[in-house]
């Protein structure tokens, strides 16, 4: 296992309930049973807070750890964008990330693929939280 995956998931700073918060969504991977629930206290636009809690794999919490991180002070546009362009990595052989989403390479790499429901369980709950 890759130890950059370990180090990500093990950063639980937005890892509890947030209790004022304006969104709540859940979504649950019916192939593995993680199941991840996504707090927001939005601002107009703007993602003020980002929390979670999760009962899943250390690829998933690695993954909704980074989005925590990415999306905190964030517009919508901004994170329906990040949205777009996650789905595009696991369609487009040769995909680039646009630079100001570098941070995701760290755990969206090919030789992850097999992990792939587990690290876009966070996207797919947030994407059903913002429609």
């Amino acid at each position: 296992m890759d130890l950059e995956i370990i180090k990500i998931a093990s950063d639980t700073k937005n890892n509890n309930v947030l209790k004022d918060c304006t969104h709540i969504a859940k979504h649950k991977n019916p192939l593995c049973g993680d199941e991840i629930t996504i707090y927001l206290k939005l601002n107009r636009e703007k993602i003020d807070k980002f929390n979670y809690q999760s009962k899943s794999c250390i690829y998933c919490q690695a993954s909704v750890s980074l989005l925590s991180k990415y999306a905190t002070n964030k517009s919508l546009i901004n994170i329906k964008f990040l949205i777009k362009e996650i789905d595009k990595y696991f369609k487009i052989d040769e995909f680039i990330f646009p630079k100001k989403l570098n941070i995701f390479k760290k755990i969206f790499k090919k030789k992850n693929f097999s992990r792939k429901e587990c690290l876009l369980l966070p996207f797919k709950a947030l994407s059903k939280l913002l429609n």
